[in-house]
């Protein structure tokens, strides 16, 4: 169950695993670190829009879906998750902990860096 810290809901591993698992879950999960953290390794399927580009995505964002932001330890995936609820996003999680705690897959490479903006890959396949 998650728990809020500042106004911010945050998951944990177990949760966030659960949402990626289920096919009918609809949450989209951004990673917000930099490209190269993310090329290092990153959950399958995930795209990335970095932190410091996410602000100029917010426009084109669906404030009615649920997002849950990973990034290393949880800190940037906290002020991303702050952010967008000062904009009316009231769905938002941060995963507590970030890619530290991540026991699962994990892959390699630029699989879904996130360069100008289409809706369609930010979907989990």
């Amino acid at each position: 169950m998650s728990t809020i810290i500042d106004g911010i809901s945050h998951i944990d591993t177990n949760e966030l695993h659960e949402i990626i698992q289920d096919p009918a879950n609809r949450t989209l999960i951004i990673d917000v670190r930099e490209p190269h953290e993310y090329i290092g390794a990153h959950i399958p399927g995930i795209p990335l829009i970095p932190m410091g580009e996410i602000a100029s995505y917010i426009h084109d964002l669906d404030k009615e879906r649920e997002y849950v932001f990973v990034c290393r330890s949880g800190y940037r995936s906290f002020q991303v998750a702050n952010y967008f609820k000062h904009f009316g996003f009231e769905q938002v999680h941060n995963y507590e902990g970030g890619m530290l705690n991540w026991e699962h897959e994990v892959t390699s490479g630029p699989e879904n860096i996130i360069t100008t903006f289409e809706p369609q890959k930010l979907e989990r396949n």
